[in-house]
């Protein structure tokens, strides 16, 4: 089963989302001008709430059912839909219902693409399959938010939910006709032995801790880091774009390259130095001047590659073949828990200080904090001389 229709559905589909970023104020300030920044951050994470909510049951329903394909052309439309949704006149309650709709339907069509890529990982090499993943996802991640920028800025927020929703009524059949499956190979136990795998599977919970901690910060910047320079810096939607690119293009651009290079280094290694530098650099961010921020998001674009394909290595590595997509699922939960965490976290912490870089220095910590908890099993799993 080739890979490229896969890694392409991907990147497509993290276009209308991470789009959104540059004109978070314009879709929710602009519509609906007596919001307060922690009802503005409301937007971001009722999306990610979906995504909490719907990604055990996508996951579970796909390695019960042994089917991958058929739910995904499935999430892809509710995606599509939901976008054409949110461009209608509704009631803020509403309006966040239909963002809450559009996360289930992303995070559904993402796990179970990871999935079926990572149904590949014993032939092709868990490095090369899911540092193509990572580089996808990441690359899609880099292109929408400039992209959204320059959108915004001609046409507005209104404009990037219809780019959006286009480019996913068109990626939806694209999808039934690309994507291919192979037949199941392994016996998954029935519901009952499903139910208990990833309780049983401890190893998976090392990389489901990291990716709770680096989602949380990203969900920190795509809204909080948003506001600050819209609101403290100044910028406008399309340079915010480009400053959200500097983080976001070496960071996919590195990412394929890091999952090759776990084939040679400890992927736990990598995940600890490289998410030691990143929280170094997110809480310097906060109290950088204006003209030191975009070198300071290049470099934790460079150091998040560090840590985010030997995340996915990991989850490829210690799931077993009959749980693939739960696995997928469990990793996807823990960082849509840290996502939907993000805005909230960042609103509360600049409502808390009534400034932003107390906000910065202790998300930053969190990355610190967590690679210090763990670091003494990767001193014990280091080989003895």
């Amino acid at each position: 089963m080739p890979l490229a229709p896969i890694a392409l559905c991907l990147y497509l589909l993290m276009l209308p989302v991470t789009g959104m970023v540059p004109v978070l104020r314009e879709l929710t300030g602009g519509r609906y001008p007596h919001l307060s920044d922690f009802e503005q951050h409301l937007f971001m994470s009722a999306n990610m709430v979906g995504a909490l909510l719907f990604v055990p049951l996508a996951g579970l329903l796909s390695d019960l059912w042994r089917r991958r394909k058929v739910i995904i052309v499935a999430a892809l439309a509710v995606n599509a839909f939901s976008l054409l949704m949110l461009m209608q006149d509704w009631s803020y309650g509403v309006y966040l219902l239909w963002r809450f709709i559009e996360g289930c339907a992303h995070i559904t069509a993402l796990s179970l693409l990871m999935a079926l890529a990572a149904d590949q990982v014993r032939e092709r090499g868990s490095g090369a399959v899911m540092g193509l993943v990572g580089a996808a996802i990441s690359l899609g991640v880099a292109s929408g938010a400039p992209l959204g920028g320059l959108i915004g800025r001609h046409g507005g927020g209104e404009a990037v939910l219809t780019w959006g929703f286009v480019l996913l009524a068109l990626l939806t059949p694209f999808a039934a006709l690309a994507l291919r499956e192979r037949a199941a190979q392994h016996d998954h136990g029935g519901l009952h032995a499903l139910l208990r795998a990833l309780p049983q599977n401890r190893g998976l919970l090392l990389p489901y801790a990291f990716a709770f901690v680096d989602r949380l910060t990203v969900g920190f910047i795509v809204s909080t880091l948003s506001l600050y320079l819209a609101t403290v810096i100044g910028l406008d939607a399309g340079r915010i774009g480009l400053v959200m690119a500097l983080f976001l293009l070496p960071f996919s651009l590195l990412t394929w390259p890091a999952g090759l290079l776990s084939r040679r280094w400890n992927p736990l290694w990598m995940m600890l130095a490289g998410s030691a530098a990143y929280g170094l650099t997110l809480a310097a961010i906060g109290y950088a001047d204006a003209a030191h921020i975009p070198w300071l998001m290049f470099l934790g674009g460079i150091t998040a590659s560090l840590m985010y394909a030997p995340s996915l290595v990991l989850v490829a590595e210690r799931s077993r073949p009959e749980h693939k997509a739960l696995a997928m699922s469990g990793f996807n939960f823990a960082g849509s828990l840290g996502f939907v965490l993000g805005p909230l976290s960042g609103g509360a912490l600049v409502a808390l200080f009534g400034a932003y870089p107390p906000a910065f220095l202790i998300v930053g910590g969190l990355e610190i904090l967590c690679v210090l908890l763990f670091l003494p099993l990767a001193l014990r799993q280091r080989p003895k001389k």
